[in-house]
């Protein structure tokens, strides 16, 4: 693969960088494989997170690096029906090409993937492209997910599609069985969501070719979890993921921590000193009123007794 491409490139010589070292240390939560005929397009699979409606489903996506990688943000579309994404929509999520803002270089393929398997059970608070589907339903398409991975594109995409399939299959755990009145209210939105796939896949992309406008100008809206963000460089001391797929130095941190309302403060009512303050001022002028008189009564007094003598 090396040698079809400049290895002085930036961008390529960081997508090897990236290729090896997911090589060199695997995930049971995502595997990801860039094309042969264009690293800067990967075809990925993630495992739903455990503990949630998503556990035990596989769902296949595709990656699309910029030329400016990795200082310019990926892209990223699902391709598996899953309930929570559109399917074949470019996802707008702090790490991706619609937030550059946002975007540093030290973060990666596996920093992306990590943080989308960290969006997958977090509320869609009604942003455009975002699916809210039951749980039941969720969960149905979930196992639906593991029966075949979806067709895509050209043959090779497809080739690694189901190398990825397969994979994933092997690692993942099966899905929480469902009783049959779960199953039966979650078929419908099933059978809606493969009734998108199909019609979105009537045309396989050509090699190397992007997305379509349909495809490409729909965006997932979602609300952003970006905070400080503090992962390894790729190939650089990668730490391996906890069982639940996230590890605290890969990904967008959100802090738990809710800022109260300080309580408003009670105000003790004072008595009103007004009426003292006034009677106060009376006292003060009657006071001085009988001292003048007093002063103008004794000089009065003093005057007369100077002119008597």
């Amino acid at each position: 693969m090396a040698d079809k491409y400049n290895l002085k490139n930036p961008a390529v010589k960081r997508i090897l960088q990236e290729v090896k070292e997911m090589q060199s240390n695997p995930s049971e939560d995502f595997m990801s494989i860039p094309l042969e005929e264009n690293i800067f397009e990967w075809q990925f699979a993630i495992r739903g997170p455990r503990d949630s409606e998503f556990e035990g489903g596989i769902y296949h996506g595709r990656i699309q690096l910029p030329a400016e990688y990795p200082f310019k943000p990926p892209s990223f579309m699902l391709l598996t029906p899953n309930g929570r994404f559109e399917t074949q929509t470019k996802i707008c999520l702090s790490i991706s090409n619609h937030h550059p803002e946002h975007w540093q270089p030290s973060w990666s393929v596996r920093t992306a993937l990590l943080a989308l398997i960290a969006f997958m059970p977090t509320s869609p608070n009604g942003a455009l492209g975002s699916l809210d589907y039951k749980k039941e339903e969720r969960r149905a398409l979930a196992i639906e997910s593991r029966e075949a991975p979806p067709k895509f594109g050209t043959p090779e995409r497809q080739r690694l599609i189901d190398e990825i399939h397969e994979y994933m299959l092997s690692k993942a755990p099966p899905v929480p069985q469902l009783s049959s009145t779960q199953a039966d209210e979650g078929q419908p939105r099933k059978e809606e969501a493969e009734a998108q796939v199909s019609s979105q896949n009537h045309v396989a992309l050509p090699a190397g070719e992007g997305l379509s406008d349909q495809a490409g100008d729909r965006i997932v809206e979602e609300q952003e979890l970006l905070a400080n963000v503090n992962p390894n460089p790729a190939g650089v001391g990668a730490s391996r993921e906890t069982p639940s797929g996230v590890t605290s130095n890969q990904l967008p941190q959100t802090s738990d921590t809710r800022v109260e309302n300080p309580k408003p403060e009670t105000r003790v009512q004072k008595p009103d000193d007004r009426l003292f303050t006034l009677a106060a001022i009376g006292l003060t002028i009657a006071i001085v009123v009988l001292l003048v008189k007093k002063f103008i009564k004794s000089t009065e007094h003093g005057a007369l007794f100077m002119n008597g003598s």
